[in-house]
């Protein structure tokens, strides 16, 4: 029972893994030991994303992980690619968001709908980490409602010309390129909205730094500005056909982010664990006290409860058994109980964890943005009750 607490396993979920499943985790695992973790406070107090370590995570196959081998990807089951999410979120969010989004957001929208062309000139240098990507969908009015965008594609002779802006995009200021999603109603263009390759460097083409966050402080965030923004045909993801296919890529992100907060709860538990068993209060470590018990036991058995939905939710992602609901309820109960377990570790943890010495604070500032982007709380509520009754409540 001893080793299965050092990876949080109460329930021996590790004889359900794969041996490959476990090697990935283990690899992942102990690189965020080595790589992560020595530095991650560091580049949290200074705000900046640790971008030294994006070869790294290229060399080993982390981005784009479940994506095929012939574009330059480690071709991953999804379990094995949701192991590495929980790794990475061990370490920070802002580590696993920069993979979240440069594979699920960036590559998978690029080999799902766009031209052999681009899939071989995209998909392996994004895989190598030699270029960078973000994902331009949220506006500043519109996020829970993606419908709304005010963003606009208008059709040239040779081209498109693109205006708006886009909010909270994850890897922007350090993108080469961006997956730009635009409305194109105002064309008569009965699909709506198309995804669009804009690289950087394109005249009219900016991104700003998102000033003044209180979360994901290791981690790039900026607004991107498109003003006469003029592409090629060829800038077009040609088999995209509408809002279904952005949703579809929010819905990898989701799946991804369901393994990373469990990975964030369990650093927070660990460290909580640890704590209690040297912290002596009242001639004893705070490990005796009934209170502290009960905040460790509730903080295992929710995690326990995550691993078991990841899991199952992996299991039927590869056998293409899952649905877009499915990954709705993992990513709303995963992220809120991740929520709870570091809050709860914190408090555990007393005066002290307020320290960035220690990680839960981090933790818990970070997972407040996690549980709003990729889908509010109360938006995967909406989604569950329109699943639930058939009636939409949006």
């Amino acid at each position: 029972m001893a080793e299965r607490f050092k990876g949080v396993d109460f329930y021996n979920i590790e004889a359900l893994f794969s041996e490959e499943e476990r090697m990935v985790r283990d690899t992942v695992r102990d690189w965020v030991e080595e790589r992560v973790l020595p530095i991650i406070q560091e580049a949290y107090l200074s705000r900046r994303f640790p971008s030294e370590l994006i070869p790294e995570m290229a060399e080993m196959g982390m981005l784009g992980a479940n994506l095929p081998e012939e574009y330059g990807c480690a071709g991953l089951n999804n379990v094995a690619y949701g192991l590495i999410m929980q790794e990475l979120e061990r370490g920070d969010s802002g580590i696993r968001s920069f993979a979240s989004v440069q594979g699920a957001l960036v590559m998978y929208p690029i080999y799902r709908w766009g031209s052999e062309e681009q899939k071989r000139e995209w998909l392996p240098k994004l895989a190598r980490g030699e270029k960078i990507g973000c994902f331009g969908l949220t506006e500043p009015d519109y996020g829970s409602n993606p419908a709304g965008m005010i963003t606009t594609a208008r059709k040239t002779d040779g081209g498109w010309v693109l205006n708006g802006a886009k909010m909270w995009i994850t890897n922007g200021s350090m993108a080469d390129v961006a997956v730009v999603w635009a409305q194109t109603r105002e064309i008569g263009d009965r699909n709506g909205i198309r995804g669009f390759l804009v690289p950087k460097g394109t005249p009219g083409f900016s991104a700003r730094d998102q000033k003044g966050k209180l979360s994901l402080l290791a981690s790039d965030t900026s607004e991107l500005v498109l003003q006469d923004v003029e592409l090629p045909d060829e800038a077009l993801l040609p088999g995209t056909s509408g809002l279904r296919d952005p949703l579809m890529c929010l819905t990898q992100a989701r799946y991804g982010i369901a393994w990373g907060a469990v990975g964030a709860a369990m650093a927070c538990y660990h460290e909580a664990l640890s704590y209690a068993k040297q912290r002596v209060m009242f001639d004893g470590p705070i490990a005796g006290k009934q209170l502290q018990q009960q905040r460790l036991a509730d903080m295992l058995t929710k995690i326990t409860q995550g691993q078991l939905l990841a899991l199952q939710l992996g299991r039927l992602k590869d056998r293409g058994e899952y649905t877009p609901a499915q990954v709705s309820l993992a990513k709303r109960a995963n992220v809120d109980m991740a929520c709870d377990v570091a809050r709860e570790a914190r408090r555990l943890l007393g005066a002290n964890g307020i320290l960035v010495e220690y990680s839960a604070m981090r933790h818990m500032a970070n997972l407040e943005s996690v549980y709003t982007y990729e889908g509010t709380h109360d938006m995967h509520t909406l989604i569950l009750g329109l699943e639930i009754t058939g009636i939409s409540a949006f």
